[in-house]
């Protein structure tokens, strides 16, 4: 699936919504994402031999890649991405997954413009995050930030 990337240059492949980019209304871009998890979830199940499910926990891929993988997760789950502008400035309510401070774990935070009412429904919406996480072999924890901003750290369960 072609088309351009968060910074404008073209793109050849399926990029993840990870919350940071613009807004994502193209054509197929439904069928683009689950052909895309379908792919991870046999991934998962020819790397995760060894494992009684291997469908219930993140392969090497997802380790090595842990925002892609988180991102697409919960966009395949229906948990819709936060986007920006040109100039940056949030324009739509939802996830919003980056690189934590330790490697391998990623942040989730739930974000909105100005106004939006993210922060009073964050609770619910990591939480409904975290469980879908949780199902596909991800522990969610959920923390506060500063000024009581709630947010998840994310990582791949061993």
């Amino acid at each position: 699936m072609g088309g351009v990337d968060d910074s404008g240059r073209p793109s050849d492949g399926f990029e993840v919504a990870t919350g940071d980019g613009r807004a994502r209304d193209e054509d197929g871009r439904e069928a683009a994402v689950r052909t895309a998890f379908e792919g991870l979830l046999q991934i998962r199940r020819l790397m995760n031999t060894g494992s009684a499910d291997p469908g219930a926990l993140p392969a090497a891929w997802e380790r090595h890649q842990p925002v892609r993988a988180v991102s697409l997760a919960l966009e395949a789950a229906g948990v819709r991405p936060s986007a920006v502008d040109a100039d940056g400035h949030r324009v739509a309510t939802g996830y919003r997954v980056s690189a934590a401070d330790r490697s391998g774990v990623v942040r989730v935070e739930w974000l909105g413009p100005p106004g939006s009412g993210a922060g009073y429904a964050a609770q619910e919406a990591l939480r409904e995050c975290a469980a879908v996480l949780g199902r596909l072999g991800w522990e969610a924890l959920e923390y506060r930030g500063p000024r009581g901003r709630r947010f998840l750290e994310v990582e791949a369960l061993v």
